[in-house]
């Protein structure tokens, strides 16, 4: 019976879109959520203090930016920031699309008075 085969998600559709920044909710997986993000514009600096936050990029290039420097990922890399660790993330160049991969109840907060290093 069809309805009990799984959906199937096209990335190529769900990147589809004309927003600076989109992210939404692909799969729930046990008590995760993969997402994918789109942007074109830096994200703001904030923490999730009850989830790590796990990034794969698939398209473009992805910064993530820490208090004490930043890391860059090419399409086919992915890295997880901690729990409660403040962090920026911002594409390299026109656009970068990503899967994240965190808790379901993931909390967002933003951080303050961060300086990065220039």
């Amino acid at each position: 019976m069809k309805d009990d085969l799984p959906a199937i998600v096209t990335l190529f559709s769900e990147a589809s879109t004309a927003e600076q920044y989109d992210n939404h909710a692909l799969a729930n997986v046990n008590d995760h959520v993969v997402r994918i993000s789109v942007m074109t514009q830096p994200y703001h600096w904030h923490f999730h203090p009850n989830s790590d936050e796990t990034f794969l990029v698939i398209e473009g290039e992805l910064v993530i930016e820490f208090e004490h420097g930043e890391i860059q990922l090419a399409p086919g890399q992915m890295a997880t920031v901690s729990r409660g660790v403040p962090h920026r993330t911002r594409p390299l160049g026109r656009r970068s699309v990503n899967l994240t991969f965190e808790a379901a109840n993931t909390e967002t907060q933003p951080s303050q008075n961060i300086s990065t290093p220039g």
